[in-house]
């Protein structure tokens, strides 16, 4: 095999993939605490022991004829498919197809690849291997053990092996540790091969652990990992009104996006996009996405209600509970062990947690007690001289003010914290958090709704105000590279409607149907799958004009178009009687899926590069946990005919 020229000084990190995945997965059981994601042709980042730690970057395979020619499958056209989170990936190039199905050992640390080379004269297969242990890569160490490959870093370990045994093996540093084996086929008389690649904490338990995998037959074992998630879909419900392939599908992504070691810890995403992938300076290991979230973890504990896990819906509490403040507020985001990693306030993010609690009729002492120390913490918040509903950040991570979003999910955690406490025998506390709660229900409009803004000559809710001054003028950079400042009252975001969809506004409101109407013309677009909205106007987060990544600093980049927002408006339109609307919108969500059935953060806009197509998934987050919470969740809200999510009890105070 042709070895490409050194990249770079040994030791450099690498870096992720991109985060596009084309598949992602996981045995069910809890025995198998290892993750694949899947590129375009080949194995991209595994994780192991936990899912905020990254434990390899790639593994490809490379077909040859040992003179001509070598291609890697990411390097020729590959279809992926998918059956329960197993992935079949099929690959065609010069003279050769490759069949690659992917599982994990549901009893091992183990990920079990069965290659099937086929073609019409002698061929070579080699398997290309890059660990990037314990999330860093910098400092991997490996060897050949016999016929397997084995690298370490001190604190885990990596054993690849093959059935049958690699014909040769090599390690070496080309800018970080990659292993190579040859696999003993010729795509002619012998065409099939099972590579292993296990973990442990040495290297001597991941070598026995590839070594036990090994002696299982890859069919028994896919046959044993299919069935795990069979038998998990068999206990949930599933809505008439969804596309039953792309459902259960996103129902799995919830599941296999819950951590093993730390239970009720759901990451936001198994992929990096971007800057967050590939520049250290913007996100030092590990990024965002491979983090827990508190809204997030709303979103995909809902959804896990409504389809019908529960009990993984409560152990998200029994999570959130665990990272809580000792002043009361949650993490803007933490790690699946619980380490907190970036810390501005988000108020929605301490709110939300609570509304949660109250759905699941969560009555015990230690969740009463969380419930009230958000809650305190939320009315006593105080910082630059604003006070709350005031949120150093939206739900957008990147700007201070009064946000209509924040403040609807704070006016329903409080009203929702007043009636836990009120069941517990603490009426006085209750009544205090419900005057606060009414007080920003009747001034929300005063603090977010601007009555001579550019859009209309009605009132319209803004994204938020930086001073809860709507009518006036107030200018700050949108940021992600936007070059300037803007007018607070130029500002739209559909997070408004939040408002409506937890209760606190009537679905008829004047300013909310007109926010509706300004919101389509300034952020919507139709695309051929459907219509979609941008995050808010100006937004940066997103590709350069010619599709290249996002990062900091490094030009213009623009936001692109968000499946999530279908889901929200489906919600408000069944609040609003608009049932078959909310259809359309679940039917846009599903078509925005890849061949593999995972559902993007964004889809191309009508600013689309070259070779793009408007509706399509970017090369945003994928699979985005929250894009699949919202999936489910706005089935069951159609079969259910309101949304599932809505709790009653703000509902109750605010619009009877």
């Amino acid at each position: 095999m042709v070895a490409p020229p050194a990249l770079g000084q040994t030791g450099a990190n690498p870096g992720y993939l991109p985060a596009d995945k084309q598949g992602f997965g996981t045995a069910r059981s809890i025995e198998s605490p290892v993750w694949f994601t899947l590129g375009r042709g080949g194995m991209t980042e595994t994780f192991y022991p936990d899912l905020s730690t990254p434990a390899s970057r790639r593994l490809d395979f490379v077909v040859t004829d040992g003179r001509a020619f070598v291609q890697r499958l990411s390097d020729v056209r590959v279809r992926t498919e998918q059956d329960r989170l197993s992935y079949r990936q099929i690959a065609n190039g010069r003279g050769w197809t490759a069949t690659v199905t992917y599982v994990t050992d549901p009893a091992r640390a183990s990920v079990m690849i069965d290659f099937e080379l086929r073609s019409h004269r002698p061929l070579r297969g080699h398997v290309l291997y890059e660990p990037t242990l314990s999330a860093k890569g910098v400092d991997d160490q490996g060897k050949s053990v016999g016929d397997a490959l084995v690298a370490s870093d001190g604190t885990a370990a990596s054993a690849l092996v093959a059935e049958p045994p690699f014909f040769a093996t090599s390690t070496g540093n080309l800018r970080n540790l990659q292993q190579t084996g040859q696999l003993k086929i010729d795509g002619v008389r012998d065409r099939n091969a099972v590579v292993i690649l296990s973990y442990g904490d040495n290297e001597q338990n991941a070598l026995t652990t590839a070594r036990a995998s090994a002696q299982q037959r890859f069919a028994d074992v896919r046959r044993s990992y299919v069935e795990g998630w069979n038998d998990y879909l068999r206990g949930l419900k599933t809505p008439a009104s969804a596309q039953r392939a792309i459902y259960e599908t996103s129902v799995l992504v919830l599941a296999a996006s819950e951590d093993k070691r730390n239970r009720g810890a759901f990451i936001a995403s198994p992929s990096e996009p971007w800057a967050f992938g590939t520049n250290q300076e913007v996100s030092p290991t590990p990024g965002p996405y491979h983090l827990v979230w508190p809204r997030d973890l709303y979103q995909i504990a809902t959804a896990l209600i409504a389809a019908g896990d529960v009990a993984a819906a409560n152990r998200t509490v029994d999570h959130i509970i665990g990272v809580q403040q000792p002043d009361g507020h949650f993490p803007q985001n933490n790690t699946v062990s619980g380490r907190p990693y970036w810390t501005s306030i988000q108020l929605d993010e301490s709110a939300l947690p609570i509304v949660l609690a109250w759905q699941l009729d969560r009555r015990d002492t230690k969740t009463v007690a969380m419930v009230r120390r958000a809650a305190d913490f939320i009315i006593g918040y105080e910082q630059d001289g604003f006070s709350a509903p005031w949120s150093q950040q939206e739900r957008w991570e990147n700007q201070s003010g009064y946000s209509p979003g924040t403040i609807a999910a704070t006016i329903a955690g409080l009203v929702c914290a007043a009636d836990m406490v009120e069941r517990s025998g603490d009426a006085a506390t209750a009544q205090r958090y419900r005057s606060i709660a009414d007080d920003w229900a009747a001034r929300v409009e005063s603090w977010t709704v601007t009555s001579n803004g550019p859009h209309s000559p009605q009132p319209y809710y803004l994204r938020l105000t930086k001073d809860g001054q709507p009518n006036q003028g107030t200018a700050y950079n949108p940021g992600d590279n936007y070059p300037g400042t803007v007018d607070q009252r130029t500002q739209v975001d559909p997070s408004f409607l939040e408002l409506v969809r937890l209760g606190v506004k009537s679905p008829q409101d004047a300013t909310i149907r007109n926010t509706i109407d300004v919101v389509d013309r300034v952020l919507g677009e139709t695309t051929p799958v459907g219509q979609f909205w941008h995050r808010f106007t100006n937004d940066g987060f997103g590709e350069r004009p010619d599709g290249g990544p996002w990062d900091i600093g490094k030009g213009r980049t623009y936001g692109r178009l968000w499946p999530i927002f279908a889901g929200e408006r489906g919600e408000y339109e069944l609040l609003a009687g608009k049932a078959h609307a909310a259809k359309v919108r679940l039917r846009a969500m599903a078509a925005t899926a890849n061949d593999s059935m995972m559902l993007p953060e964004q889809v191309w806009d009508r600013e689309a590069p070259f070779g793009r197509r408007p509706g399509t998934p970017t090369t945003s987050a994928t699979p985005l946990v929250w894009t699949h919470a919202q999936y489910v969740r706005l089935a069951w809200s159609i079969d259910a005919g309101k949304p599932v999510e809505q709790p009653g009890v703000v509902a109750e105070r605010y619009l009877k």
